[in-house]
């Protein structure tokens, strides 16, 4: 067993990629998707994990990984860019629900990845936020312009690394151990979430 991970964070990394697992063999047996669910945690909510995805309408979280209601506390938006209102959403995660796993969740053929490869290094009128939160990617290695792929997992890495640099609260939950930032990285053919390590190789959960 990996020291490197909090033992509450990884028993709920293995519990969410399990899910995944029976999404991709076609066993879909997500529990507590039903109205009971829901008036169950009519007046609060204990999510398991925060799932920074990208908005792209072949992302969904609650599926991939097989999961109900109330047990993902998901943030959704264009290529997991991160702005202020992300940010903090991602803290009130850990702030405020204490949830012990943060996903960045980064995915094949992303629209945005192919925009910032074309577009790079201008930033264009449109989507200039977006751009500019992309573009670190490029500049710290200029190959991942070859391959939206590439590109994407590169940008999950910076996610990580933003998030660190500018969140304390995010990087203070990480230094204590009670919080794991888990880089992966969907594939649309297989459907598999992969774990992705700062060589942008896929590695299993004992070796990261």
């Amino acid at each position: 067993m990996t020291t490197n991970i909090p033992q509450a964070s990884k028993e709920i990394l293995i519990k969410l990629l399990k899910g995944n697992e029976q999404f991709i063999n076609g066993k879909y047996e997500a529990k507590n998707i039903t109205i009971e669910t829901l008036r169950q945690f009519a007046n609060y909510q204990e999510p398991h994990a925060c799932v920074l995805s990208c908005s792209d309408s072949r992302v969904v979280p609650e599926l991939i990984f097989e999961a109900g209601i109330g047990e993902l506390f998901v943030v959704r938006v264009a290529g997991i860019t991160v702005g202020p209102n992300v940010r903090e959403s991602i803290e009130y995660a850990v702030k405020k629900l204490h949830v012990p796993l943060l996903i960045l969740l980064g995915h094949d053929n992303c629209g945005v990845m192919e925009y910032a490869k074309d577009s790079y290094p201008e930033v264009k009128e449109n989507f200039q936020s977006i751009l500019k939160c992309v573009y670190p990617a490029v500049d710290k290695d200029k190959s991942t312009l070859e391959s939206n792929e590439k590109l994407a997992k590169q940008h999950t890495l910076w996610v990580e690394e933003f998030l660190m640099q500018n969140s304390p609260i995010v990087k203070h939950a990480v230094d204590e151990g009670e919080l794991y930032i888990a880089k992966c990285h969907l594939c649309h053919q297989t459907g598999k979430v992969k774990l992705i390590n700062k060589n942008l190789e896929e590695v299993s959960l004992d070796n990261i």
